[in-house]
């Protein structure tokens, strides 16, 4: 398959050259947020959480097909609204909630979440998503094209250090690619913007707004649900600093999610109460949450934890994601809507018939692994050891470092029961053109092979009781980048690194 660009790329680098290069990157780095916390492998211990290092990063964006990347911002609203429809229909989510469950105690105890609180009656209407839809270029006979590899609706992180990784490559652009004596591979770089930071912050601010004054007298705010000890902060800080900075402020407050029960009331009516540690005399009235943790089963180690979860679920507050909308994520759901030759569940959701062939267009072959005629293949796919090496078995679970890939997952299914395959997915492979960049990891270089992976922000607010859409945006990009012997893409899980598009 054919690079992406003609002749050198990434320009070569004298040692000079590459340690002004590095210097300039670290500095701009920490000094406008692109940043987290220094891992224990490098800092072994920082009990007053005074560390910081810069994100890892490439020293330069990468080149990305301009067709595929405006391509893939232009179906993330029907992207939106194909999802916002699926959180809608309890049915649909319950007949796939049961065909995985069985090997799957986190899906199962989701749902209870849900089942409870329809028993009593849900109080708030709206939900809010703030989605990422990832998706690889893959090259075959028929050229270019974005391939989806997963649809993100919890936790859907660095929409912030996007924002920041896209300016850092601006910004060197102007400074030190010019005095490169290769600059003119370089020339001239076409860097598109990124609104990522305040895109999702848009969705935040329009579920804040839509939930209107406290009807109990106290000021309203937005809290963000954590994970204790995130290394990601920064990447979170620059979301809340968009909306406390803003006309009129929006007050924003951290709470880890384990806290939750310590630092919250549910009023006899459902409202969310939150005092702030640090002056529990003062009330505020939740109106948005946010879940940056509750993603993964570490995040409930005991029966308290779906406790505070069901009370987040069983309030007024406009949460993102409800239980619903996080479900609409498994990979289950995925699956059943790129199943070749079923195309009535799309036309379910998606009725346009220009917006829903625009999204088809982005599938990649997904099969379930069921006792179905397609699951029953599948399972002869993935248990042979020369077919296996065409696909990757996912497992309906978020975040890095869960997926299984080409000979590793015969191996994996030989230790799963055969009754539980079900709750897996079995996904074709998409084959990128060749990259090559140079990563800036925990102060040390690697340059070689990459493997480039677009996300595309969408936020949307609607009414969970019919079809009516207060908000519906595209709202940014994300570029990750691995090195091409990596299976997984998770910056935070260690895998990759930020990058930015230089459109070709």
């Amino acid at each position: 398959m054919a690079a992406l660009v003609a002749g050198a790329f990434p320009p070569n680098l004298d040692a000079v050259e590459r340690e002004s290069l590095v210097q300039e990157i670290k500095d701009w780095s920490i000094a406008n947020g692109l940043a987290v916390r220094p891992p224990p492998a490098i800092v072994p211990e920082d009990p007053e959480g005074i560390l910081a290092t810069n994100a890892p990063v490439t020293l330069f964006p990468s080149p990305f097909p301009k067709s595929c990347f405006t391509e893939a911002k232009a179906i993330q609203q029907a992207y939106n609204e194909l999802y916002a429809n699926i959180s809608r229909d309890e049915e649909f989510l319950s007949s796939l909630v049961q065909e995985v469950a069985g090997g799957d105690e986190f899906i199962a105890s989701l749902w209870n979440i849900h089942l409870r609180v329809k028993e009593e009656g849900y109080v708030q209407n709206l939900s809010l998503g703030l989605f990422r839809s990832d998706y690889m270029v893959h090259g075959d006979g028929e050229g270019l094209q974005i391939k989806q590899v997963e649809f993100n609706t919890i936790a859907s992180s660095f929409g912030g250090l996007s924002t920041q990784t896209s300016l850092l490559h601006r910004h060197l652009s102007q400074t030190v690619y010019p005095l490169l004596q290769s600059s003119a591979a370089l020339s001239p770089l076409e860097l598109p913007p990124n609104n990522s930071t305040q895109g999702l912050a848009s969705g935040l601010r329009a579920a804040y707004t839509a939930y209107g004054p406290s009807t109990l007298g106290h000021p309203t705010c937005v809290i963000f649900l954590v994970q204790s000890g995130e290394r990601n902060v920064f990447d979170q800080r620059h979301l809340e600093y968009a909306l406390t900075s803003s006309t009129p402020s929006i007050p924003v407050f951290r709470l880890p999610f384990s806290s939750i029960q310590d630092n919250t009331t549910l009023t006899p009516t459902r409202h969310l109460l939150y005092r702030p540690t640090a002056n529990p005399s003062l009330t505020y009235e939740v109106a948005v949450a946010y879940l940056r943790a509750g993603y993964g089963p570490g995040d409930y180690p005991s029966p308290s934890a779906w406790e505070a979860r069901y009370t987040i679920e069983r309030s007024r507050t406009i949460t993102c994601p409800s239980v619903l909308t996080q479900l609409a994520g498994m990979k289950k759901v995925q699956q059943v809507l790129a199943t070749p030759g079923d195309n009535a569940t799309m036309e379910r959701f998606l009725p346009d018939a220009k917006a829903r062939a625009a999204v088809q267009r982005s599938f990649t072959n997904i099969f379930p692994l069921d006792t179905t005629p397609a699951g029953l293949e599948a399972r002869r796919l993935a248990t042979d050891p020369e077919e296996c090496k065409r696909y990757v078995m996912k497992p309906q679970r978020e975040g890095g470092g869960n997926n299984f890939y080409r000979t590793a997952i015969p191996e994996q299914l030989k230790q799963i029961p055969e009754e539980h395959w079900s709750s897996y997915i079995l996904m074709e492979l998409i084959t990128p053109p060749p990259v090559a960049n140079i990563i800036l990891r925990n102060g040390k270089l690697e340059q070689g092979g990459v493997i480039c992976e677009l996300g595309v922000y969408g936020t949307c607010l609607w009414d969970q009781t019919g079809t009516g859409t207060l908000h519906n945006e595209e709202s940014g990009y994300l570029l990750r980048t691995k090195g091409d012997q990596s299976e997984e893409g998770g910056v935070a899980a260690g895998y990759g690194c930020m990058d930015s598009v230089a459109l070709v």
